[in-house]
């Protein structure tokens, strides 16, 4: 069996890198970083805009309803609005299409319906990570982005393992000559506990299910 990779390892050493370096550079790596939501997005700011000059991303065609979609774009605007790091960082947000067809035919809830009935952490949710985060490595590698993440990892529900992976062999689509994949574990070192204390800090919306409707559904099947 292999050994399983600690991700916080594997940042800390870019961090450390990335540190050294920016001492002797006025410029900062650029870094796309994949926003599903504000609380999430929060630590994550909080966390590597000392690193990174960042430019947050909202692609979640996965959100339904779509009123719940525009809710957690708006929290994310609002919070960017208010959160001192991102005005001090100027972080910008750039929001992508919402087309929720295109994410159920990329996870082939279609043909696979048994797919809808499983819990967080399954393949319909690796789907789901490679269908997002594709699309984010495209934006990143086109607008020659340093590097490219996202929020997925802070969550306890999210299999890290499998963003990782995702991102890794995203990264390699390009022979490593282009935009790099920064691996994560954001729930590591209080990340969590951390979005947590900042979503109470400034009052955000925080959901109460992962996004797409068979999670919802899942959610509301476990409350009953």
């Amino acid at each position: 069996m292999n050994e399983k990779i600690n991700h916080q390892i594997e940042l800390d050493k870019i961090l450390k890198n990335l540190e050294e370096t920016n001492n002797s550079s006025a410029k900062k790596p650029s870094l796309l970083l994949h926003a599903c939501c504000a609380p999430c997005s929060s630590y994550v700011i909080e966390y590597l805009s000392a690193y990174f000059d960042i430019t947050l991303l909202y692609y979640n065609p996965n959100i339904y309803p779509q009123e719940e979609y525009e809710r957690r774009l708006s929290e994310l605007k609002q919070f960017l609005a208010r959160f001192p790091i991102a005005i001090a960082s100027h972080i910008t947000l750039v929001v992508l299409d919402y087309t929720p067809q295109e994410f159920y035919e990329k996870i082939g809830i279609e043909t696979e319906p048994l797919l809808a009935k499983e819990a967080e952490k399954g393949e319909r949710c690796k789907r789901c990570y490679m269908f997002r985060m594709k699309r984010a490595y495209t934006y990143a590698y086109e607008h020659k982005f340093d590097w490219f993440t996202t929020t997925l990892s802070i969550s306890p529900f999210k299999d890290a393992e499998k963003i990782n992976d995702i991102g890794k062999t995203l990264q390699n689509i390009s022979g490593h000559l282009g935009t790099h994949f920064l691996p994560s574990d954001f729930k590591k070192r209080n990340g969590f506990k951390r979005s947590l204390e900042l979503s109470a800090e400034y009052g955000l919306y925080r959901q109460q299910y992962c996004g797409c409707v068979y999670s919802m559904h899942n959610t509301d099947a476990n409350t009953e």
